[in-house]
Order: structure tokens, then C-alpha cells, then sequence
């Protein structure tokens, strides 16, 4: 198992080797070739409108000698992290999260509102390590498996959005990184589908449920 690193205010999976990952992070977001996934934590009132996030985070890489590694930005306290891992078929896959949900969101139909304005983001951020080589289209869709066993334990937790059930937050970002390979297939049918989203399940779901616990469930004022 590889083991996150707690350096506050950051958060380091060292991947043993280079594998290839997929994201939309902040720092080298895309299929990229990496070796490290990192968070770093900030606070809420660093986050204005004006504040380039991006320019930030990036000088922040390169001092920490990172600027190779993918890195995801949340205001979650980043010691909340959990670990879940998962062996189907003897393909194994490892999965660490970071779960706030006080800018709980619904996907379907939206009341109009803007939430981007409000201040608190808590943001469920994910980094699945599989033990199995993938293609870029396989690295897509094991993505989207990602993505969806995070809703399902966000469903789940019983966590609620103004439009009802919360399937996630405004801010979420999911990493998978896998070994190079060829197989282009990650589905619910493959071990190796079944693997990422019994660990994903299994670190968001245990992060709701300690989200929850902490703060009575109560989501963001959206008055």
C-alpha cells in the first residue's frame, strides 16, 4: 500500500515509479506522466476572486521541487484524509480522498442560482492508485468509474443539497493514475473497474460519514 505523506499543508502519494494520470487538477491536470499526486490545503478566505490560482500553485510546486507532480487544491483539512484499497481478480487498486461537502451540489435540474459565490468550498478531492496497465481511453473511463462510485457513496451518506440529495460538491476533482499498458477497457464488467470503484466507494464513503459526523450535515447557507 502506498502510504500518504502529512506535511501540512500538504498531502504527498509518492507512486513508487511513474505511472501514467488522469485529472483535471489545478497543476498539470489532463493525461499527464507522473510520480507524485499531492493536495495542498488553503484556507477559504485565501480563495478571493481576484487570486490567480493557478500562477500560485504552480510557484508553490516549484518550491517544494514539484512541479512534475499533479496537485489538487482544497480547503478540506487535508488530516481528515482516508484510505480504502480493493483486490478483485488479483488487480488492485488504491484509493485516498478528501471529502468536505459544505458546497454540497446536485447533478440535474438547477434553480438558477450561482453558489461560485459563496466562500466555503469543501470539495471532495481523489487520487486512485491502480495496479494495472491502461490505455489513455481505458484511463477515461476508469475516470468515469471514479466519478461515479463518488456519487454513489456521497448518495449514500445521506448528504443533502439545497435540491435534495447531494451527489457531490461544486468543486470536486478526481486522479487516477495507472501503470502504462494497453488494455483500453476499465467498465464495471472488468476486475479492474470493479477494484477502482470498490476503493473509491470505500475512502469517500467513510469521508462523508466523518464530514457529516463533525458537522451535523448541515451543507452551506444557501440563503
Amino acid at each position: 500500500m502506498i502510504r500518504p505523506v502529512l506535511d501540512h499543508p500538504w498531502l504527498t502519494l509518492d507512486l513508487g515509479r511513474e505511472m501514467r494520470v488522469i485529472s483535471w487538477a489545478p497543476h498539470r491536470g489532463g493525461i499527464v506522466t507522473a510520480r507524485h499526486i499531492l493536495w495542498r490545503e488553503v484556507r477559504n478566505a485565501d480563495l478571493r476572486e481576484d487570486f490567480d490560482v493557478f500562477a500560485w500553485l504552480g510557484e508553490e510546486c516549484r518550491d517544494r521541487g514539484m512541479e512534475q507532480a499533479v496537485v489538487m487544491l482544497t480547503s478540506r483539512k487535508i488530516a481528515t484524509f482516508t484510505v480504502a484499497q480493493a483486490e478483485v481478480d488479483g488487480v488492485q487498486a488504491q484509493a485516498v480522498a478528501t471529502v468536505g461537502l459544505s458546497n454540497a451540489e446536485r447533478a440535474g435540474p438547477h434553480d438558477g442560482q450561482n453558489p461560485i459565490k459563496h466562500k466555503n468550498w469543501g470539495t471532495i478531492n481523489i487520487a486512485v492508485i491502480l495496479e494495472y496497465g491502461l490505455s489513455d481511453i481505458g484511463l477515461i473511463e476508469a475516470q468515469s468509474i471514479a466519478s461515479a462510485a463518488r456519487t454513489a457513496a456521497i448518495l449514500e451518506s445521506g448528504a443533502m443539497a439545497k435540491a435534495g440529495p447531494a451527489t457531490g460538491t461544486g468543486t470536486d476533482c478526481n486522479t487516477v493514475a495507472a501503470l502504462d499498458g494497453t488494455d483500453a477497457f476499465c467498465g464495471l464488467h472488468t476486475a479492474q473497474g470493479k477494484a477502482v470503484a470498490a476503493a473509491v466507494y470505500a475512502a469517500v464513503r467513510q469521508g462523508a460519514d466523518q464530514w457529516i459526523l463533525e458537522t451535523g450535515g448541515k451543507p452551506y447557507d444557501f440563503g
